[in-house]
């Protein structure tokens, strides 16, 4: 069944299973599509990614583009009316300061390195930051999709049941 995403989820060079598919796995919850721009850190097929996503990886909607440039290329109205967002700890901007509407795109970096420098400097009013303490670096993928989205879907005031 084919519908209009709440949300776009992109990963941007994910490098761990497990995230993507915790990942995917609060994408069918909500209703959002999942990008994942390559290169990718593991295969679409291991074990650790399917068990992540569980049995909610066949009603994922996914798509896979080769880089950076092609998702703009697929996504070229969010972007150019700055309804994109993109998730970096040096941002100045705290995730919940923003309004999101339906359609938003919501773009995470790798585990390792975040989002490249390229990427962030050309849209530096639409970074945003999750809040922490000092003594944490960072915050799981994972955990940090999971905390973005809801407030998307919070604030959108979308009915999920």
């Amino acid at each position: 069944m084919k519908y209009e995403p709440l949300l776009h989820v992109v990963l941007h060079q994910p490098e761990i299973p497990p995230n993507t598919g915790n990942i995917g796995r609060s994408c069918v919850a909500i209703g959002a599509k999942l990008w994942l721009v390559k290169p990718l850190g593991f295969s679409l097929e291991e074990k650790q990614l399917r068990r992540a996503g569980m049995d909610y990886w066949p009603h994922l909607e996914l798509e896979v583009v080769e880089n950076w440039a092609e998702l703009t290329e697929r996504l070229p109205e969010p972007l150019q009316a700055g309804r994109a967002w993109f998730f970096t700890k040096a941002a100045q901007k705290i995730y919940t300061q923003v309004t999101y509407q339906a359609g938003d795109i919501l773009v995470f970096g790798s585990e390792t390195s975040g989002l490249p420098p390229a990427i962030v400097d050309r849209y530096p009013e639409q970074t945003l930051r999750i809040p922490m303490r000092q003594q944490v670096r960072s915050l799981n993928l994972s955990s940090a999709a999971a905390a973005v989205m809801y407030e998307a879907v919070r604030q959108i005031g979308a009915e999920i049941s």
